[in-house]
């Protein structure tokens, strides 16, 4: 049986699976809303406002949408799911309520504690706490870490080593500095080790594993200065062996299957599980309810079997029985971004790319086409992703197939997959 698919956003996350779901025998016409210059090359690209849910409901209609797969967390957030209870098209994605783990950083502690999760500890806070939370910057010992409540387009996170920075931070972060996001701050324990992030399909009972990554969120090399979406990501892990999976598993996933069918929260879709091993101990740092960017770029090619049978199994019912077939390669992605982010940048740089017998894959994240011209359109611009032996050796490929796109002001990292 073959389906008419229709993806959300117009990031890489959403090249990277346009392009592996264009590769599908079940895959009868592709769409994506509203994509980028790279998507257009497997894919109808739409003119569509991913929160205009009656727009995007009309194209389901006129399109004879089957499945309508949502990449960012934005439309999940405001409740995409809900919008089309009463529709025959199949949503991956979490309900509005289920979404509310990536959309408060406080729902999800509470959650995580009801179902003995392994976290930091935590406190909130809020602009009429804000002495509390003075006081109880004053009693940290080490770094304090202050989250943004809600989203913040992975930019609500600081890491402090001053306390009177802290408290400056924290009093500008209530007073507005992420918008509504900030409206609650999240003061939390630091936990020092080494991050991964875990990626699982669900239909809320079941699930089944995709691969591991690791992503590299700052902007400078060594991981210094301000935090971005992501700089890069490489996949498998090496620090991730089948001891720690298995913790993973029974300490973290499992419960927090349970914990959607405690709470009755509908679950039709991706789980990425932000974690950090400390000592031989997974703890989790976040749950985003969807799939993460960069780290789509570097686990979807090492997806040997069909991603539609994932997507499809997410609603069959047979979830769990979907063999999952992992190249047993590594695999890097290294980002190019633009001048001057994650702060201010500027956009309309035109990209030369010379893809001719790479042996990379360039995946569009911030691009347009303009009079038949590529065009910078964001601050992360394009993931190359690069295979090889181990996970030097594909981030060595990559940074040797980067000399191919070429376009004013363009920064990467050199270093992803330093601390390994």
């Amino acid at each position: 049986m073959s389906y008419n698919i229709l993806i959300l956003g117009s990031g890489g996350r959403e090249h990277a699976l346009a392009w592996k779901t264009a590769q599908s025998p079940q895959c009868q016409q592709l769409y994506i809303a509203p994509g980028n210059a790279g998507t257009s090359e497997v894919a109808i690209n739409l003119e569509l406002d991913i929160l205009d849910f009656d727009s995007i409901r009309k194209s389901v209609d006129r399109l004879e949408i089957d499945y309508l797969i949502v990449g960012p967390e934005a439309p999940l957030v405001h409740g995409i799911y809900d919008y089309f209870m009463d529709h025959t098209v199949k949503v991956i994605g979490p309900s509005q309520a289920a979404a509310t783990l990536e959309g408060s950083k406080s729902f999800a502690n509470a959650f995580m504690a009801e179902f003995n999760i392994p976290t930091a500890a935590s406190h909130d806070f809020t602009s009429q706490t804000v002495e509390d939370a003075i006081n109880h910057i004053d009693k940290i010992n080490g770094k304090i870490v202050l989250k943004a409540d809600g989203l913040a387009a992975g930019k609500g996170v600081l890491i402090l080593d001053d306390k009177e920075e802290a408290k400056k931070e924290i009093q500008d972060m209530l007073s507005g500095k992420f918008g509504d996001a900030s409206k609650t701050v999240v003061v939390e324990e630091f936990l020092d080790g080494l991050e991964f992030s875990v990626f699982v399909a669900t239909d809320g009972q079941s699930y089944t594993l995709l691969p591991v990554a690791k992503d590299y969120k700052r902007i400078g090399e060594g991981d210094t200065g301000l935090n971005t979406g992501g700089m890069g990501a490489i996949s498998p892990v090496p620090f991730v062996d089948k001891v720690m999976m298995d913790k993973v598993k029974s300490r973290i996933i499992e419960p927090t299957i349970l914990g959607l069918q405690k709470r009755k929260l509908d679950y039709k879709g991706f789980i990425f599980i932000g974690l950090i091993r400390v000592g031989n101990e997974p703890y989790v740092i976040e749950y985003n309810c969807r799939l993460g960017d960069p780290e789509t770029e570097v686990i979807i090619p090492r997806i040997s079997s069909d991603l539609m049978d994932i997507i499809t199994g997410i609603y069959s019912g047979n979830l769990s029985d979907i063999k999952v077939d992992i190249d047993p390669q590594s695999a890097a992605t290294i980002m190019l971004v633009s001048k001057g982010y994650p702060e201010a940048y500027e956009k309309g740089k035109e990209i030369i790319i010379d893809k001719q017998a790479s042996s990379s894959l360039f995946f569009h994240s911030g691009t347009k086409v303009s009079n038949y011209d590529i065009l910078t359109n964001g601050g992360r611009v394009m993931a190359v992703t690069s295979f090889g032996n181990d996970h030097q050796k594909a981030v060595n490929r990559s940074l040797k197939n980067i000399s191919q796109v070429y376009f004013e002001g363009m920064t990467y990292r050199s270093d992803i997959g330093f601390d390994l």
